[in-house]
């Protein structure tokens, strides 16, 4: 069963002790940021218990990286500091320990209720890749676009596949997303479409945030590239499927999806998740030796995809995919995105691209769900084939324990008409 803690949490909690996600947050609107993790229904504000001095191991006690707006600070310490950092925090909030538990005055400055809560971007990204991670993803657009027969390329088994993308349309959950605007494809004779995105999407994603990074010019093992990695978020990366089909060719995507990027407020870190640990695919053929794990793992987090459509009060499920199903690992893209000797600094976002599963149900975006528009998907009294203005999408994942869940919250936004 789950560890207890004097901070009440509910059974049915992504928040337990097991997990401590960290954040950051301001408890009103003119407070600077500081950092935090989730416990329960609140925020544990971590700027208070370092300034009590109750973080009192040899590489905390005299860091100020609590008293950042950001979590960057914290991330470049590296692993030895996040276990630190846990292991206080774990006991800080257990059921046994007097400290925080009987000080009412500190408990008041301390615990801050959820809702009471806003939760910004927890980190400063300073760059930002997307990969093109999962096989089911991989085949199903590759099937959508070029037939079965050419589904997937050769070199996507050779290497983890990526573009770079837009650090600064990176937005915190909860953030309205504005339709884009652009050009699509021509019809006959005619010049380009100049206008809304007709297609808009979602992609249901995760994203590696980066801790530790390297010099230029030195490459991180595979091996050693867990100990680069903070831990995961939920990721929505956006995309305006007609706009980037008629930019892609030759040099990628850009304008279709650089207007908008949507990542969860708390960051899981890779303790948490280490419970919840699972063999990765066997790859074939075996990747070359940069890329070859001694172990080589994914993680059991379920993945659920919510759209509220504009003017209804009720959500509907659309998809669920799980993170197990991503063929190549968040350590063999960190390694990959490496090997040419670029430089990953701390707070960099890495996204796993689309994760679909190998059945229907589980697809992690409207263009495969509906495969191009073809096969409206029904919700409730209306049906989709991409995105309307007014609609909600509402991503969540979580790891089921024993008697407990170590989960990520949700990851949200909400399309408004293009700008005029």
């Amino acid at each position: 069963m789950g560890l207890k803690s004097f901070v009440e949490v509910p059974a049915d909690s992504h928040f337990p002790l097991e997990n401590l996600p960290y954040g950051v947050f301001k408890p009103e609107p003119n407070s600077p940021p500081r950092p935090a993790v989730a416990v329960g229904n609140h925020v544990l504000d971590l700027s208070v218990i370092a300034s009590a001095g109750l973080f009192d191991g040899p590489i905390l006690k005299n860091s100020d990286c609590f008293n950042q707006p950001n979590l960057n600070k914290f991330l470049e310490l590296g692993r030895p500091a996040w276990k630190e950092a846990r292991a206080s925090l774990q006991k800080l909030l257990s059921a046994t320990e007097p400290t925080l538990r009987d000080s009412a005055s500190l408990r008041s400055k301390a615990l801050v209720p959820m809702d009471k809560a806003q939760m910004l971007l927890p980190i400063a990204v300073g760059d930002y890749s997307d990969f093109f991670s999962s096989m089911h993803h991989a085949k199903n657009c590759g099937t959508i676009f070029r037939g079965p027969e050419n589904a997937i390329n050769p070199n996507w088994f050779q290497l983890p596949i990526a573009y770079h993308g837009r650090a600064s349309s990176i937005v915190i959950s909860g953030t309205d997303i504005i339709r884009p605007r652009g050009q699509a494809h021509p019809t006959g004779n005619s010049p380009p479409y100049f206008g809304p995105s007709r297609r808009l999407d979602f992609e249901l994603e995760m994203a590696a945030v980066v801790g530790p990074g390297n010099e230029l010019g030195k490459p991180i093992d595979v091996n050693d590239a867990a100990g680069h990695i903070f831990g995961l978020v939920l990721m929505n990366d956006w995309s305006a499927r007609d706009i980037q089909a008629w930019e892609y060719v030759p040099l990628g995507p850009f304008l279709g999806k650089s207007f908008g990027t949507t990542v969860s407020p708390w960051i899981v870190t890779l303790d948490a998740l280490e419970p919840f640990s699972c063999d990765a695919p066997i790859q074939n053929p075996p990747p070359l030796p940069y890329l070859a794990e001694k172990t080589s793992k994914n993680y059991d987090i379920s993945l659920e995809v919510l759209i509220k459509p504009a003017g209804q009060e009720d959500s509907f499920v659309i998809t669920r995919s799980n993170f197990k199903h991503l063929y190549w690992t968040i350590t063999q893209q960190l390694a990959h995105h490496t090997i040419n000797g670029c430089n990953l600094r701390s707070g960099d976002l890495l996204g796993t691209g689309t994760i679909s599963g190998p059945e229907p149900e589980s697809f992690g975006c409207l263009l495969e769900l509906t495969w191009n528009g073809q096969n409206p998907v029904s919700l409730g009294a209306t049906t989709r084939r991409f995105l309307e203005d007014g609609d909600e999408v509402v991503f969540t994942g979580f790891c089921k324990g024993d008697g407990y869940n170590v989960g990520f919250g949700t990851c949200s936004g909400k399309i408004l008409p293009a700008s005029t």
